[in-house]
C-alpha cells in the first residue's frame, strides 16, 4: 500500500517564536497538539509535523511512557481525519526522551523510508544521475545487504539507462564471497542494463584493506565518487570526493554528524537526508 502521510514528532523550545510558556505542555496536551502540514511536489506523500513541548506540565521532565500515550492519542487524532495510510518519524531529540522501549513504536517502516527517499533522489540528484551517468554506493551492515541492494535498484531504476558506472562500496566479512552474496543483484544490472557494477571493499583509516571483523574506523578506497552518494551506513565512510566534482551526498541513515563530516571535507557538496528534508519541510510550512 502506499503511504499518503506521514507524522513528524519534533521538539520545541522557548526560542523557537512559541508564546511565553509554551515550553511546557499543559493537561491533555495531546488533544489541542498544534499540527503543521506540508506537502511533497508530487502530492503523493503529505508530512504532518507535531511540536513536542520539552516538558510536561508544569515543566516536569516527560517520563518516556507519558510521552508516549501522549503521542499514540496524536496518532489516533489523525488517523481518525484520514482514510489514508499514516506512519510515524521521529526527531532524534525526541527518541532520547522516549528511549529505545518506546521510540521502537514511532520508527518509520521501510516502505516509508523508501517512499521518502525515492522523491529525494527524484528532486536533488535525478538531473545529475542523467548528466554524469554516475552513482556511488555505500553499503552499510552486511546484514542489511540485501535489504540495500533492492532499496537501490528501486531508486535507480528511472535512471539506469543513462547510468554507466556504478561503484558499491561494502564491508568484507571472514568466509564471505561477496560476487556470490550479491550474485542476484549484480546480474539484473548486466542483464537488462549490460551495466557491470564496480565493487569495493572498505579500507581503514590508513587507506589499505581493512581487518576483517574490524569495523573501528572503515573509509571508502581510492575510487572517486562523483553524481550520486547514496549512503547507507551508520557512520560516515569518507568517500574520495574531487572539490570540483558535481556531487549529490543523500545519507539514507539521517546520521546528523555526517553533514558536519562531509562540510569539513568537501564544503560545497550538497548533503541530504530523509530526516533533515522532513524536518525543514515541516519547520518552515513550505511545499515540497
Amino acid at each position: 500500500m502506499e503511504l499518503e502521510k506521514i507524522i513528524y514528532f519534533y521538539s520545541i523550545t522557548e526560542h523557537d517564536g512559541q508564546p511565553k510558556g509554551i515550553c511546557a505542555a499543559k493537561r491533555f496536551w495531546f488533544q489541542d497538539a498544534s499540527l503543521r502540514t506540508g506537502l511533497f511536489d508530487d502530492g503523493a506523500l503529505q508530512v504532518v509535523g507535531c511540536a513536542i513541548p520539552p516538558f510536561y506540565y508544569r515543566r516536569r521532565a516527560w517520563k518516556p511512557q507519558m510521552l508516549s500515550e501522549a503521542m499514540e492519542e496524536v496518532l489516533r487524532r489523525v488517523e481518525s481525519m484520514t482514510e489514508t495510510l499514516t506512519d510515524t518519524w521521529l526527531q532524534p531529540q525526541i527518541e532520547e526522551v522516549l528511549t529505545e522501549e518506546y521510540s521502537r513504536r514511532f520508527s518509520p517502516r521501510e516502505d516509508t523510508v523508501r517512499a521518502v527517499t525515492r522523491r529525494l533522489v527524484d528532486r536533488y540528484a535525478g538531473e545529475m544521475i542523467r548528466e554524469s551517468g554516475e552513482v556511488s554506493v555505500l553499503l552499510g551492515e552486511p546484514a542489511d545487504t540485501d535489504r540495500q541492494m533492492e532499496m537501490t535498484r528501486e531508486l535507480l531504476h528511472p535512471y539506469l539507462s543513462r547510468i554507466n558506472r556504478l561503484l558499491i562500496f561494502y564491508e568484507e566479512m571472514a568466509e564471505a564471497d561477496i560476487w556470490m552474496e550479491l550474485g542476484s543483484h549484480l546480474d539484473e544490472y548486466y542483464y537488462e542494463y549490460g551495466l557491470v557494477p564496480q565493487l569495493e571493499p572498505y579500507g581503514n583509516s590508513r587507506g589499505g584493506v581493512q581487518e576483517l571483523g574490524d569495523k573501528a574506523d572503515l573509509r571508502c578506497g581510492r575510487h572517486t565518487c562523483r553524481g550520486l552518494v547514496l549512503d547507507y551506513c551508520a557512520q560516515f565512510r569518507y568517500p574520495k570526493i574531487l572539490p570540483e566534482s558535481n556531487v549529490v551526498y543523500i545519507d539514507v541513515a539521517s546520521e546528523a554528524s555526517k553533514e558536519r563530516l562531509l562540510r569539513r571535507k568537501t564544503p560545497r557538496i550538497p548533503y541530504v537526508s530523509p530526516l533533515k528534508y522532513l524536518d525543514t519541510m515541516v519547520k518552515n510550512g513550505y511545499d515540497g
